[in-house]
């Protein structure tokens, strides 16, 4: 299990909120700017894919500072919008955000542990998440506990980084960006010295692609489609629960 702070005694989980706490300030920032801005575009495939589905309320997992449930909220006007993260100031911010982009909107971003969601079985109609599930600290309960708090019928949808192929040059050359350029830029604004360099360790630790759909099938989801974004850099997976 690759950890935020590999020598510090404390689990996963700690660690994790830790860091985010940590970088909260600037994290909106570095994503756009990592990211070239492709980021925005990627969370709007989700919101186009959760539109079509037109849930009645929706929970944002991991929401960190809210982009995608902002995002929702936009697409989706008069459903109910539920935001849960590990981090008290990631959230802090994700509430000025909203309170500033959707006024008037009541959107409740709580504190909270997304393999221990504290909501009842069947409260939400969709579940999305971005950029959240590798940083769980037991993946497979993580996903397990999205599985109980949806409805039957429901939308599962997950945007996460994956890795391209290496055989190509454009593989290369993003695995050269994404290991030796993205964490130095990181560390210079960011000041936190492991946040950026975990990124990329967690991002080859976790089970991509085919291995994280078998993942999803075991816990009850029907078969996911995926859909890879700029040639496997991201992955959207999309997926319902029996």
């Amino acid at each position: 299990m690759i950890k935020p702070y590999d020598e510090k005694p404390t689990g996963k989980k700690e660690q994790v909120r830790t860091m985010f706490d940590a970088i909260a300030g600037r994290y909106d920032l570095l994503n756009h700017l990592l990211s070239m801005n492709i980021d925005r575009r990627w969370r709007q495939a989700v919101v186009r894919m959760v539109r079509r589905q037109r849930p009645e309320s929706v929970l944002d997992v991991a929401t960190g500072t809210g982009d995608l449930a902002i995002a929702v909220g936009r697409a989706l006007p008069e459903a109910a919008l539920t935001g849960v993260d590990l981090s008290p100031e990631m959230l802090r911010i994700g509430r000025r955000k909203a309170a500033e982009r959707l006024p008037g909107r009541e959107i409740p971003f709580v504190e909270g542990d997304a393999e221990q969601l504290p909501f009842a079985e069947g409260t939400f109609g969709a579940i999305t998440c971005g950029f959240g599930v590798r940083n769980f600290e037991d993946l497979r309960r993580g996903v397990a506990e999205m599985h109980r708090v949806l409805r039957p019928g429901g939308g599962l949808y997950i945007l996460e980084f994956s890795m391209p192929a290496e055989r190509s040059l454009s593989g290369r050359l993003y695995r050269f960006y994404f290991r030796r350029i993205l964490p130095k830029i990181g560390r210079l604004i960011s000041r936190e010295n492991r946040a950026y360099s975990y990124l990329p360790e967690s991002v080859e630790d976790f089970p991509y692609g085919g291995r994280f759909c078998t993942l999803l099938q075991e816990a009850g989801f029907a078969e996911p489609q995926r859909k890879e974004l700029m040639g496997g850099i991201a992955t959207i997976y999309k997926t319902e629960k029996r």
